[in-house]
């Protein structure tokens, strides 16, 4: 299995979603690689697998004077060191078609930017195929529809999470692009000339909590470390001094769904809590605590145990692992 087929099939099968996730542009090798490491160490400790993002030119910029970054030569050795050095994948985006072959060599995954994707993509997916690569992802700015063109015209990005469903549709695992989705057209005049995008970083949480509720199999974000000082889209880039914060709010969201549908209620106690109250009632020594727990961990492997209540497993525990243990009771106390 090659590579690119071998990542496709772990991001697939990621428990509760993946992560995509980096600083918009390269700045710098040393931002890029500073970033790296704090966004993997954060993705890790959460428990989310992690493709790192950055982008190499930003092509697609209204004006001339924008800050594009350090093109395709430079970015790419860049983008190498990082996948090298953390030992993660990559995912960078592409602008002309001739860019391609040389990007695949270190990307992992090829971005087609959000900028070139505003049209009807209903057989987008199916092209890809076509072409030859099974391996494809949707990332949904949450407004991949034939009205999409005419929202934009409006100078606002309306987020609409029906998407989410309908490009199931396609086969291939949904990401949500959670920070893209708030941007909001240049318009903002930068010194020394040029303009920048808008946004509105406040609700990135509040899309992100939308795409995990109606399941999406990845989160594409774009992490700065300062993006109140980022040359390119920084009031959509998540601050990366809360990234954990909010990774883990989007994991027990993903996890509590997921309980809810296997029918599994957190609310109803489990055997360790009358187990640690039968025990102080049978005045227990360790001897009868290793063995009431080893028998009440032995019901839990027991479908036929399921119909029994948790206090009366415990009890039962605890009364046969005095038995065998040939202790009696002398007196009782409360608990």
């Amino acid at each position: 299995m090659d590579p690119s087929t071998a990542l496709f099939n772990q991001l697939k099968a990621a428990e509760p979603f993946f992560l995509l996730a980096g600083p918009n542009v390269i700045e710098s090798e040393e931002h890029i690689m500073r970033m790296a490491k704090h966004i993997k160490s954060i993705s890790t400790k959460v428990g989310l697998p992690l493709v790192f993002k950055s982008s190499f030119d930003k092509a697609n910029r209204t004006s001339s004077k924008s800050f594009r970054g350090p093109g395709m030569v430079e970015g790419l050795k860049i983008l190498e060191k990082v996948k090298i050095a953390y030992d993660i994948p990559i995912v960078t985006d592409v602008h002309e078609t001739v860019q391609c072959e040389e990007v695949g060599k270190v990307a992992d995954i090829i971005q087609i930017p959000a900028f070139l994707c505003r049209q009807v993509m209903v057989n987008s997916a199916e092209k890809v195929r076509l072409a030859g690569n099974p391996n494809v992802m949707r990332v949904s700015i949450f407004c991949w529809t034939g009205v999409t063109i005419s929202l934009w015209l409006v100078d606002d990005l309306i987020v609409d999470p029906r998407n989410l469903e309908w490009m199931r549709e396609a086969n291939c695992p949904v990401v949500a692009d959670v920070t893209h989705s708030l941007q909001q057209p240049a318009g903002k005049k930068l010194d020394g000339g040029g303009v920048a995008s808008g946004g509105l970083r406040e609700l990135i949480p509040c899309i992100a909590r939308t795409a995990i509720a109606v399941g999406v199999d990845g989160v594409f974000m774009e992490v700065h470390d300062d993006p109140l000082n980022a040359p390119v889209d920084g009031p959509t880039q998540w601050p990366l001094r809360n990234l954990e914060e909010l990774l883990e709010e989007l994991v027990a969201i993903a996890e509590k769904l997921m309980l809810k549908k296997l029918k599994f209620r957190l609310n109803v106690p489990t055997p360790y809590v009358f187990m640690l109250r039968f025990l102080k009632a049978a005045q227990s020594d360790t001897k009868l605590e290793h063995l009431a727990f080893y028998l009440i961990e032995l019901s839990l492997v027991q479908y036929e145990a399921l119909k029994f209540k948790p206090s009366l497993l415990c009890a039962s525990a605890i009364y046969v692992a005095r038995c065998t243990l040939q202790m009696r009771y002398t007196s009782y106390i409360r608990c």
